[in-house]
């Protein structure tokens, strides 16, 4: 059997990479198709694969500046020649699922997200911009993917809450397996410190300037590990109480999940890999109650009448109102949380279980064994 892998771009290790890296696990002899690759940038594992990459590598300042091509990146993946390969497997939240596969070949993909860009967090991405050419392109670009989503045989997905949007914007239905944890990275410190934790990239939607003001009220100690577009604006609204910790490894970021009293979550994710990283170091989540969140995020009840053991608190509003309060209730209930029940509930999202989960799932579809 011969396998391609396709991903939208190799710029660092975040959840949709995790997913990218058992996959490379399953077909270590595949070929790996990219928009772009930071050599370096992503685990040895997908390093060492064959990595071919499309015209995006070689545009002026692609390396830093990759999302303003976005225009061009329909083009991109679609030049990639794909003719001999029995199994198209792509990782994709941008234009990887649109590939065109050779008509012999089957098409698996694993969708992180219906692109965001086009449809419901437009107004995040694009809403400042007063470019009167915007609207016309993002037409054409829901066009596109509504139309390259039939190239697709089988749709895979990370939530609930995408499978939903699949059938929504695609009017195709998906299977849901949700996204690895590496368990073994994490663990459970029973002695913590005195601080929150958020841990994101620093993008608009992740809403970490909600954090931000939330904290600027309360005057509890806050760490945010995140690096991105805003990042220099966050800084420049946060008050000393709120420590910039910039990107950081990823034993580092165990470290500090280990440490924190609590992960603040504060942005609408498709489901969420922070929280679930969090949740293996034992830690309550206080999170946004909508998206993914709702699906692995056990909330607190006072009466008892739970699913399980609490795994955190939710605030309903996105606005700095809500998220004090909330962080102001799990002051109060915060011995309410047993680290190790947290950690029990975290291991059901194991990347074992996920790579046995899509093997599984290939095999019935294809009889391909991996």
């Amino acid at each position: 059997m011969k396998v391609a892998l396709i991903h939208d771009w190799l710029v660092g290790m975040r959840g949709g990479e995790r997913c990218l890296e058992v996959f490379c696990e399953l077909f270590p002899q595949a070929h790996l198709y990219t928009l772009l690759h930071l050599q370096g940038s992503v685990s040895p594992q997908i390093e060492k694969m064959p990595i071919k990459t499309s015209f995006i590598q070689s545009l002026p300042f692609s390396k830093k500046m990759y999302r303003k091509y976005l225009p061009f990146f329909p083009m991109a993946i679609e030049r990639f020649h794909l003719k001999g390969y029995d199994l198209i497997l792509s990782c994709s939240h941008c234009v990887a699922k649109g590939v065109i596969p050779p008509p012999d070949s089957v098409h698996i993909s694993y969708v992180l997200t219906p692109m965001r860009y086009a449809w419901d967090m437009y107004e995040d991405y694009f809403g400042g911009n007063k470019s009167k050419l915007i609207p016309f392109f993002i037409h054409y670009l829901r066009m596109w993917d509504v139309t390259s989503s039939h190239r697709v045989d089988h749709f895979l997905c990370i939530s609930k809450h995408v499978k939903n949007r699949i059938t929504k914007f695609y009017r195709r239905e998906a299977e849901v397996i949700h996204p690895p944890v590496d368990i073994s990275r994490f663990r459970v410190q029973e002695k913590k410190e005195d601080f929150f934790l958020v841990v994101s990239s620093a993008a608009p939607y992740k809403r970490v300037d909600l954090a931000i003001k939330a904290f600027n009220r309360l005057g509890f100690p806050l760490k945010v590990i995140a690096s991105g577009p805003e990042e220099k604006r966050f800084r420049s609204i946060a008050k000393s109480n709120i420590e910039f910790l910039g990107w950081q490894p990823d034993e580092v970021v165990a470290d500090y999940y280990s440490k924190c009293r609590a992960l603040i979550f504060p942005g609408e994710e498709d489901l969420g890999i922070v929280p679930l990283e969090a949740m293996a170091s034992g830690k309550p989540v206080i999170a946004y109650g909508r998206g993914g969140a709702l699906e692995t995020v056990v909330p607190y009840d006072p009466l008892g009448k739970g699913r399980g053991a609490p795994i955190g608190l939710f605030f309903y509003e996105q606005n700095v109102d809500s998220l004090v309060g909330a962080v102001e209730q799990f002051k109060k209930i915060e011995m309410e949380f047993d680290p190790f029940a947290i950690r029990n509930h975290a291991l059901q999202w194991d990347r074992e279980i996920f790579k046995e989960k899509v093997r599984n799932y290939i095999f019935d579809k294809t009889g391909f064994r991996c």
